[in-house]
């Protein structure tokens, strides 16, 4: 439990309301009660103020003056702060504090080659497998069930959770999160058609993680066939993503999850991919641009430009085209109105046709 004049000098804010209530929890917006604090950081949740229950509000000076009046008829406290989300996550970690570093050293329990160099500081828990030649760098997390192939280098304050595997010979930058079970360096799908059977072509490359990268649960990066598999600086990758063989990351790029990358594809820096991209061989996203989810995309994307839809296009030319699908059963009704008018009309100027061609008939005769 804080007040919320304890809370505003944690976050540097400034108190508008009642200083000496008392705050029991952080919650999200629809979810907060007259006890807990929550935080308008956009104007979607702004708009959504009205039906807040929440008894203290992170808000900035920019958005305060509408918060208020959207809770004119509540006794709700304001907190002003330059930054309302960061704001929000400084006190979610006041209320739900997280449990220390454990200081475990080597466990005597976890499998590690007489070759491997493990720098200080570094957790290897039970059950971890370390091989042959293998060096990580000092304040390492290597969780239960590991493996950590042969020749695999780690930089620092990289933490590997449970179950995760490097096959051999892959390197990791220096604060790398990466998630339980996912693979990296598996051999990429290569295979070449003979005599009426696939024959496995050898996967001889490797794969390179750079310095802040996070890799999402299950996620699966291959090896390239020749040179490195590479995922660049700051790169984020969430649960579920498939990277293929030979692909190359640029930096801070951010793919949701379901995401997939057949071989050879290459980005740009800050690339965004929404879930359930697929992205076929040998393309390359341009620095900046984003797709939308389930973009299947088969050509070059642009710096800077947002595609959607299967094929993927640019977001104006789709949108036009998802307008003209929907006004379909529109189209079809009138399109069959006017099929049965040119059938009428034909049957007109058929009838009309004969009883001229009889006129002049008759007045031929006589």
């Amino acid at each position: 439990m804080i007040t919320v004049d304890q809370l505003a000098r944690q976050l540097s804010g400034e108190v508008v309301g009642n200083r000496e209530r008392e705050i029991t929890n952080a919650k999200a917006l629809q979810k907060a009660t007259s006890d807990d604090v929550t935080f308008v950081a956009d104007d979607q949740n702004l708009r959504k103020l009205g039906k807040c229950l929440a008894g203290v509000v992170l808000v900035n000076a920019e958005r305060l003056a509408t918060a208020q009046q959207l809770m004119a008829l509540s006794d709700t406290t304001f907190i002003v702060v330059a930054d309302p989300l960061t704001a929000f996550v400084e006190t979610m970690k006041f209320f739900r504090p997280q449990r220390e570093r454990p200081q475990i050293g080597i466990s005597p329990h976890a499998h590690i080659d007489p070759t491997a160099k493990i720098g200080p500081n570094t957790n290897i828990h039970p059950g971890a497998v370390i091989g042959p030649d293998v060096v990580i760098g000092r304040d390492c997390d290597i969780h239960p069930g590991v493996v950590v192939g042969a020749g695999c280098q780690i930089g620092e304050q990289t933490t590997i959770h449970p179950h995760a595997v490097l096959y051999p010979e892959i390197t990791i930058g220096s604060r790398v999160l990466i998630h339980a079970n996912a693979v990296l360096g598996a051999d990429g799908f290569g295979y070449r058609f003979e005599q009426g059977r696939f024959v496995k072509i050898p996967q001889l490359g490797t794969v390179r993680v750079d310095d802040d990268v996070e890799i999402g649960a299950c996620t699966t990066i291959d090896r390239g066939m020749i040179g490195a598999t590479i995922i660049g600086e700051g790169t984020k990758l969430d649960n579920l993503v498939m990277i293929g063989h030979n692909c190359e990351l640029g930096k801070h790029n951010a793919f949701v999850s379901q995401v997939g990358l057949a071989g050879s594809v290459t980005t740009g820096d800050y690339v965004r991919c929404a879930g359930q991209v697929g992205i076929a061989d040998h393309v390359h996203l341009g620095t900046g641009c984003t797709l939308a989810a389930k973009a299947g995309v088969h050509k070059n994307i642009p710096d800077g430009q947002t595609h959607v839809g299967t094929p993927a296009g640019p977001i104006d030319e789709q949108f036009k085209v998802m307008m003209a699908i929907q006004k379909a059963p529109e189209m079809r009704t009138q399109l069959r109105q006017l099929e049965r008018q040119v059938i009428e009309l034909t049957k007109q100027l058929n009838e009309l046709r004969d009883q001229m061609t009889e006129s002049l008939t008759e007045a031929t005769a006589a």
